[in-house]
């Protein structure tokens, strides 16, 4: 997808960014210096920088003003520092962007994506994101933390119907009509518990206190979770 460097020398952070841009496929260069940064860059040739500006070996600001006399890369500050005047310094040592910390994951890997459409480079596959979830609707591949989970074939439509209706209460008899019924495949409520129960405990960290698939008392079944 993209070469992207990292310049963060908060570990926990650092890994936090790195295991999640690696997941959506990101070729990662890490680094918690900006000596370190520096060599890196002329042996990566980055694509996207995301740059934290208090650093131990000095300041990030001084790396993206480097960096842009180098490069056409699209560079993010990601920093603590969120008074106006820090920010204007940013954009002016060459930064397109802005984050302070606390951040969004999820913010920071939309802002990429939005980048690469517009230079043309979107996702191939179409992919959502819901809590710990990503689905790849076209491979028909679900992965939790990182690791793939095998489902069903109804497993799989009732994830996706879910899916299409995040934090609105489904029915019993909706998921029924729309689920199951569309194929002949003809059950009764019961059995229908019997599947939420069995995509619980592939989904779910805890399937005895769900946060995805939430019951709804005397209504039916609601996905809990935002889907991006």
């Amino acid at each position: 997808m993209a070469r992207i460097l990292i310049l963060e020398d908060e570990d926990s952070v650092n890994r936090g960014i790195s295991f999640s841009l690696e997941k959506e496929g990101h070729k990662v260069v890490s680094c918690g210096t900006i000596l370190e940064a520096k060599q890196q860059a002329a042996q990566s040739k980055p694509e996207i920088v995301i740059c934290d500006i208090n650093l131990s070996d000095g300041n990030g600001l001084e790396f993206i003003q480097w960096l842009r006399e180098e490069s056409n890369a699209y560079m993010i500050c990601l920093t603590a520092l969120d008074q106006e005047m820090d920010q204007v310094m940013g954009y002016e040592a060459g930064a397109d962007d802005y984050m302070t910390k606390p951040f969004s994951l999820s913010v920071l890997l939309l802002k990429i994506e939005a980048w690469l459409k517009r230079n043309g480079r979107g996702r191939e596959q179409k992919h959502l994101q819901s809590g710990t979830l990503y689905i790849y609707q076209e491979e028909m591949q679900v992965k939790k933390n990182g690791e793939e989970i095998s489902l069903t074939k109804n497993e799989w439509k009732m994830l996706n119907y879910f899916l299409k209706s995040p934090k609105q209460v489904l029915s019993k008899q909706q998921i029924l009509e729309h689920v199951f019924d569309v194929d002949g495949e003809f059950i009764d409520e019961n059995t229908l518990a019997v599947y939420i129960r069995r995509l619980r405990e592939k989904i779910e960290e805890n399937p005895a206190k769900p946060s995805y698939i939430k019951n709804v008392r005397g209504l039916g079944y609601v996905w809990n979770e935002d889907v991006i």
